[in-house]
């Protein structure tokens, strides 16, 4: 994933034509609360009841001040790469699973499972062909396994307690060793009290390079959104609205969006303002790539997509499930922007 280009706060609301007029979004803008369900209690107006729609346009106000506040503040949202050691020709990642607090908005924190400390786990990232070794240390109170999803590998390593291997209990650590086969968009992940485990935040991507890279379109940068819901709520890369990221491109770039659903439910993900060509299905290219606005992303799935930056703006991007991006309350759970400078 390339890490994204700086963008600052005025830049940002000079974008959205927030600036100037009346306007109270300052630049300096610290972060505020995110709304809560019970912020709209008391916002009901006398004389035949109905929302007071002041308060509701503060509170939807706040939730924009807040990510406006944030940007930049998280450098690992779009870019969180797991290092490997170099065991002669053998690509080695070492994954450790823990468990603890996650910030999914700043002031919520959720009981979660962790590779790594994060949600979700480092990106690996290795090219078609490389040899590589998973070294998987359980310091969790459950036992685990770790599922290469959508990799090619040998029967033994993927990672199914009881059926390949026994579970990874508490305090011990196991080995995982494979080439890389099929390039494209995976992921890794429990596979031991998956509900549970995946949804609280074991879970990340996975991606082959192609060892040709002359059939894959030219991209000007690359971003995965690792979709996931239940366990720790509805997330984009373990953080909803507002502690989400923008992606951030110029007029005229092209970029690629890597989609991984790690939840429970469907997510039909929608960019406001220009197509998304359809490139690829669970690592494997399409014959036919085609045009959309919204593309449902079921649990488990991966697909590709193309953007071409061409106008100019904040375009709002969000799962169109309703109640998973919007409320009374404000913005919330699987929201984020394309900023096009």
């Amino acid at each position: 994933m390339t890490a994204q280009k700086t963008l600052s706060r005025r830049n940002f609301l000079s974008l959205a034509g927030l600036t100037g007029a009346g306007v109270t979004l300052a630049a300096c803008a610290q972060p505020q609360p995110a709304p809560t369900p019970t912020a709209m209690e008391g916002m009901t107006t006398g004389g035949g009841g109905g929302t007071d729609y002041k308060a509701m346009d503060e509170m939807h106000k706040k939730g924009v001040e807040t990510f406006v506040a944030n940007i930049g503040q998280d450098a690992t949202f779009w870019h969180n790469p797991l290092t490997p050691k170099m065991d002669g020709d053998v690509k080695v990642f070492e994954v450790t699973c823990t468990e603890g607090k996650w910030n999914v908005t700043p002031d919520q924190a959720v009981d979660a499972m962790m590779y790594n400390g994060s949600v979700p786990g480092p990106e690996i990232r290795v090219t078609e062909g490389d040899k590589v070794r998973v070294v998987c240390k359980n310091d969790m109170k459950q036992s685990t396994a770790i599922h290469f999803h959508g990799v090619l590998v040998e029967n033994k390593n993927d990672g199914v307690p009881f059926i390949t291997q026994d579970p990874i209990a508490p305090g011990s650590t196991f080995t995982y060793e494979f080439t890389a086969r099929n390039s494209g968009s995976h992921m890794y992940h429990s596979h031991h009290n998956a509900a549970e485990q995946v949804t609280k935040g074991l879970m990340g991507p996975f991606i082959i390079e192609p060892k040709d890279k002359s059939q894959d379109p030219p991209v000007d940068a690359d971003y995965t959104l690792v979709l996931n819901d239940t366990g720790i709520g509805l997330t984009i890369n373990g953080r909803g609205f507002p502690n989400t990221q923008p992606i951030v491109a110029t007029q005229g770039q092209t970029i690629r969006v890597r989609y991984m659903n790690e939840g429970l439910l469907i997510h039909p993900m929608h960019l406001h303002g220009m197509p998304q060509q359809v490139i690829a299905k669970d690592g494997w290219p399409l014959p036919m790539p085609y045009l959309c606005d919204t593309l449902n992303i079921a649990p488990g799935e991966r697909w590709d997509v193309i953007v071409k930056c061409t106008d100019p703006g904040i375009w709002a991007f969000h799962c169109h499930i309703l109640t998973h991006a919007e409320s009374a309350h404000g913005m919330f759970g699987m929201v984020t922007a394309l900023v096009i400078k």
